[in-house]
């Protein structure tokens, strides 16, 4: 495989192109690393009472909807998004995970995932005493996705 940096002065925004012949696991792999670099300087506006904050996406454990609003929750606190969930899952990055139908979790922060002989399974975070509940429906696609990040950060 060739690895090639190309200087242009005149772009206004960096772009990572991969040429391959076909898109093979290794290629997806590449691909996801990328993103998952260039998400961590990634950062969303964030509302808390009259206050806008900007926090990188790395400081996210979960995002849920209750009623009409959109919450992000971090170790420490709660903040109001202004995306609705089907809006946040196009523009986060791949680490993030649709568990339910009101829930996105960041799968960096997760410690555990206890299977439930119901139909809900609960997460847990390192760092903090706050969880989420994955639906039958989401819960291979999660564990297929944590057992994926075992594996690459091995």
């Amino acid at each position: 495989m060739k690895v090639r940096i190309e200087f242009e002065e005149n772009l206004n925004e960096n772009e990572v192109i991969i040429k391959c012949s076909e898109v093979d696991n290794t290629i997806q792999k590449i691909q996801k690393a990328i993103l998952d670099i260039t998400s961590e300087a990634q950062r969303l506006a964030f509302i808390k009472e009259d206050k806008e904050y900007y926090l990188s996406l790395d400081e996210i454990l979960f995002f849920e909807t209750n009623e009409s609003n959109v919450h992000a929750h971090t170790v420490d606190d709660v903040y109001r998004v202004k995306y609705r969930l089907y809006e946040l899952e196009e523009v986060l990055p791949n680490n993030f995970l649709r568990v339910s139908k009101s829930t996105i979790l960041n799968s960096k922060h997760v410690l555990s995932i206890n299977k439930s002989l119901t139909s809900l399974n609960i997460v847990q975070f390192y760092k903090s005493h706050k969880q989420v509940y994955v639906s039958r429906q989401y819960f291979k696609l999660v564990k297929d996705k944590l057992g994926e990040r075992r594996n690459y950060e091995k």
